[in-house]
């Protein structure tokens, strides 16, 4: 351990000149001011242990000097000097935070004793806050890690390195399959501004395997983009070796200043991220074979209620909207009749097929229930989902069926959706209005209805 660096601050040559020769002498780094202004800036710029200050002084005293070193961030250890005529000044000076006082005239072992005692005292408080700010890395990081919901682990891990880093801003993301990416945890940046930066630093992300800082060459890829920032920081989140999602963060003060990254915390922490997101992966992989229909790959309807809940607060958090869409196949009883289950099932399989190539990554599909179906659109308002539901309907309407079986038949589709908050507020609302929606349109068939078509010829 380096010895302590002590300020002495005293107007007068002597005792400035006595302080220095008997703490050299101890093996202590020392600087002196002759005032008390020139003291707070020099305990500004850091790296002081213990001042030792004369309480009498021109200008700024040794009480301002106490108070402006217990201001500070990490502050130093303050002995103050007194004549007996100033006694009561002293004691005022331990109540304001002065570790201990000495009172003129002293001799040299005297003072010896009391810088050690209080220098001790100081390295036994910085072990302890050190041991506590341990303790809590390790509850935050084996907290991180239990995580198994993807939508919290995100948020809280950005957080989380943000305040060891000093602060700053951040975004976690996950890509779907397709590349398609989610944002989660936005701290500090509006999801219009971190849209195009997972792509843009794709690259680096698949390079990487642990936390990375940006150099400046790598910085200009974000150039034309809405973020200006001096430092970028990486940390690529895999599961069972692919890169499934990331956290970005910038302009953290720990980051911003050489030398200065905790290392061995931000290791840690980021491992223990990493770890967390493995497990969450896992777990939401094992929930989606419980999820899945057997049939045709799409979410069942037991997850629709979990999915749609979890949209529900997503877009409450972000102010965003989306819509649900049901869609029920016309007459599609007459496939099974004609031609038997076995050929029923292989249609289901191909409308599952083209459900797919008609939403976007971002939007998720379900086999309600026998040949009804169900997709959550995501950011999509009335207008877009309307496009979405025709563009369904169409390629239904068009796609001729059973090819393979040597039994070419055609089939048509009913849709009908609600937009969250503008039809409905809340998740059970939604459900009914999208249902009712889709039942009108069956008066007709091979149409798409929202809310607002409800009851209309």
């Amino acid at each position: 351990m380096k010895e302590a660096n002590i300020l002495v601050v005293d107007d007068e040559l002597f005792f400035r000149e006595l302080y220095q020769q008997q703490l050299l002498e101890d093996g202590y780094q020392v600087e002196v001011c002759v005032g008390g202004d020139d003291a707070v800036a020099r305990m500004s710029e850091g790296g002081i242990d213990l001042v030792l200050t004369d309480m009498v002084m021109p200008g700024l005293d040794g009480l301002g000097v106490l108070k402006a070193a217990r201001a500070l961030p990490n502050p130093p250890e303050v002995i103050v000097i007194t004549g007996h005529a100033s006694l009561d000044s002293a004691i005022e000076a331990l109540k304001s935070g002065a570790r201990d006082y000495l009172v003129k005239p002293f001799d040299a072992a005297e003072l010896r004793h009391l810088v050690k005692t209080s220098l001790d005292q100081r390295r036994l408080l910085d072990e302890n806050l050190q041991l506590k700010s341990q303790i809590r890395l390790f509850q935050s990081g084996q907290a991180l890690s239990s995580l198994i919901d993807l939508e919290l682990l995100l948020p809280q891990a950005v957080e989380r390195l943000l305040r060891e880093l000093g602060g700053g801003y951040g975004f976690g993301f996950l890509l779907n399959q397709g590349g398609a990416t989610r944002f989660h945890g936005l701290l500090g940046i509006e999801s219009v501004q971190a849209r195009d930066i997972p792509a843009r630093l794709f690259d680096i992300f698949e390079s990487q395997e642990s936390f990375y800082l940006l150099n400046d060459n790598e910085r200009q890829q974000l150039d034309s983009t809405q973020i200006s920032a001096k430092a970028v920081g990486l940390l690529p989140l895999r599961a069972e070796g692919e890169l499934r999602g990331g956290v970005v963060l910038f302009d953290c003060p720990e980051l911003t200043s050489p030398g200065s990254l905790p290392v061995d915390s931000l290791h840690y922490l980021t491992e223990q991220i990493s770890i967390g997101f493995g497990n969450a992966c896992r777990y939401q992989s094992a929930q989606d074979l419980m999820h899945t229909d057997d049939l045709t790959g799409l979410y069942n309807h037991r997850y629709l209620q979990i999915a749609l809940e979890h949209e529900v607060r997503r877009a409450q958090r972000y102010g965003l909207q989306f819509s649900l869409l049901f869609l029920d196949l016309d007459h599609f009883k007459t496939i099974n009749d004609n031609y038997g289950h076995l050929s029923g099932s292989a249609a289901l399989q191909e409308v599952g097929v083209l459900l797919r190539r008609c939403v976007r990554e971002v939007d998720t599909l379900f086999r309600f229930g026998g040949d009804e179906f169900a997709a959550i659109l995501v950011d999509a308002d009335s207008k877009t989902s309307r496009i979405i539901a025709e563009r369904i309907r169409k390629a239904i309407d068009e796609h001729v069926f059973l090819q393979d079986q040597q039994t070419p038949s055609h089939l048509t589709a009913t849709a009908g959706y609600a937009t969250y908050p503008g039809d409905a507020a809340d998740q059970e609302k939604l459900l009914d209005l999208a249902d009712q929606a889709m039942y009108d349109g069956k008066r007709v068939r091979n149409v798409i209805r929202s809310v607002v078509d409800i009851g209309r010829k």
